[in-house]
């Protein structure tokens, strides 16, 4: 968590997010929420189920729309857990209702944007506070801002 974000946060985060409006026009619409990108979302949930399959030494569950992988060794995902499809992976943190609300966003994306959300996620950056898809998922619900920081 970033106990204390810089000065400005807020609005760099409401510009990563327009800017990634400005983008997302630019992606042909049968690529976003689409066949396609439901063939896209199929295949992240698989990447996902074999990876979790693989290196999930805890329970297997169905919460909140996601199979949550836990039990995972903190090499096989980044931060405190990563969406993959309609997977999340992650450590032997507790996985809270806020963080599946975050990481429901997160699948939700992946339905939009498909084979496309991997690449567009890298693009975004890996600073939380300025990427777009940690934004719209909710900084407090994905634990990197205090509660009542975010003002959303």
């Amino acid at each position: 968590m970033i106990a204390t974000p810089p000065a400005g946060w807020r609005e760099r985060a409401d510009r990563a997010v327009a800017r990634g409006g400005r983008l997302d026009a630019l992606i042909p619409r049968v690529l976003l929420d689409s066949p396609v990108s439901l063939v896209g979302y199929a295949w992240g949930t698989a990447v996902g189920w074999v990876w979790g399959t693989l290196w999930s030494t805890g329970r297997v569950e169905r919460r909140a729309g996601l199979w949550v992988f836990a039990g995972m060794p903190s090499w096989t995902f980044g931060r405190g857990g990563v969406c993959v499809g309609g997977c999340y992976l992650t450590g032997s943190a507790p996985v809270t209702d806020a963080v599946l609300r975050h990481e429901a966003v997160h699948a939700r994306q992946w339905r939009r944007y498909g084979f496309l959300m991997p690449l567009l996620y890298l693009l975004a950056g890996r600073n939380p506070l300025t990427n777009r898809f940690e934004i719209l998922a909710g900084l407090e619900d994905g634990n990197y801002v205090p509660r009542g920081l975010s003002g959303r």
